[in-house]
């Protein structure tokens, strides 16, 4: 039982107020990490808002309230002097510019921004049963998954794979065919190229702008000629592969059967399939902890509206317990799964679905 489930009335104003403070602060996350102003005071830093603003073609008069506002809100460092300065402290420098950094958390607010944006469908999927799709969302809710995904994959997914030795035997062999379904922008598949060089990876995903990013971000990566993308409907897979992964996307699906069984399909008999998604908890507590209210924020505003915006739909959302992904696994043919001994992967559980 939450302490404040019997509280009065003026506690339970304290928590909306608090929670309130909280969702200003991430709005003004949004606003400094999309006009360029947090990377502008990394780089240059201190900074008038003056200087802000002409380094940044933005407003120096909105630039002088959000610094004042960060400032309060304790994000940035000011001085005393007239016109006043500003600098971005280290710490708050890697998680809100570096795109690279397992910290870099901007892209959260994003996220939380652009299904904001989408309030007033959201409320009318919530009265009809309707959904509201990824590509609805926009490309703020588009980038900001494969931001936050991205350091996890490219510094943390080799050493993952590589310790869970049959696996990796699997994805090790001359002339792997690894298939990545739902692979977004690309960075997992990318990722799965530099961990394994004697392998092929193909990306599968169904929104046509997250695989052109892809292909560049290949491009970029150079790994292009061992990774191909492609626009498809996953329930529609066919190859012949060694290993398939689905990273972050299974909760996603509006008929997860469907591309499971495809993938089984897909996959030679002694191959590996994993499954990567939330590590929630095994079935729902009265008060949850704090990755299952995040999870549940992430469902309701994105992942839910989501995978109910095509039709049928069976409504996962983002909280998917590991006895809803072996329903689905078990429906699709697969004889067994068991959990991957990977730990301390951001938010994330690897599962192992076997034939």
């Amino acid at each position: 039982m939450s302490p404040l489930t019997h509280a009065p009335a003026d506690e339970w104003a304290e928590h909306v107020f608090a929670s309130a403070l909280g969702a200003i602060d991430t709005l003004a996350i949004h606003l400094g990490d999309r006009l360029g102003w947090y990377r502008a005071l990394a780089e240059a830093g201190p900074l008038t808002a003056d200087q802000l603003a002409e380094r940044t073609d933005t407003s120096a008069r909105y630039a002088r309230e959000w610094l004042e506002q960060q400032a309060t809100s304790g994000f940035v460092d000011a001085t005393d002097d007239e016109p006043m300065r500003f600098s971005l402290p280290a710490g708050a420098a890697e998680a809100l510019t570096d795109e690279r950094s397992l910290a870099f958390i901007a892209p959260l607010a994003r996220m939380l921004a652009a299904s904001a944006a989408q309030m007033p469908a959201l409320l009318e999927a919530y009265r009809t049963g309707g959904g509201v799709s990824w590509d609805q969302m926009g490309d703020d809710a588009r980038w900001s998954q494969a931001d936050m995904n991205r350091p996890w994959f490219e510094s943390m997914l080799a050493g993952a794979l590589e310790g869970a030795a049959d696996l990796h035997d699997i994805l090790d062999r001359p002339g792997a065919r690894i298939v990545d379904v739902g692979c977004g922008a690309g960075w997992s598949a990318i990722a799965l190229a530099h961990a394994y060089p004697q392998a092929t990876v193909v990306g599968v995903d169904i929104d046509a702008p997250s695989i052109a990013r892809a292909r560049t971000n290949a491009e970029q990566a150079g790994v292009a000629p061992r990774v191909t993308f492609h626009v498809g409907d996953a329930s529609t897979l066919a190859g012949s592969f060694d290993a398939a992964f689905v990273f972050e996307a299974v909760h996603d699906m509006s008929q997860p059967v469907a591309v499971l069984r495809a993938i089984r399909r897909s996959v030679v008999p002694h191959g590996a399939v994993v499954v990567m998604d939330e590590g929630v908890g095994d079935a729902p507590v009265a008060v949850g902890d704090d990755v299952e209210r995040l999870m549940y924020g992430f469902s309701l505003f994105v992942c839910l509206p989501d995978g109910l915006s095509s039709q049928p739909s069976v409504g996962t959302g983002t909280v998917m317990r590991p006895s809803t992904l072996r329903s689905y696994a078990q429906e699709a043919g697969f004889s067994d799964m068991s959990v991957l001994p990977i730990e301390d992967f951001s938010f994330f559980r690897f599962y192992r679905l076997h034939h």
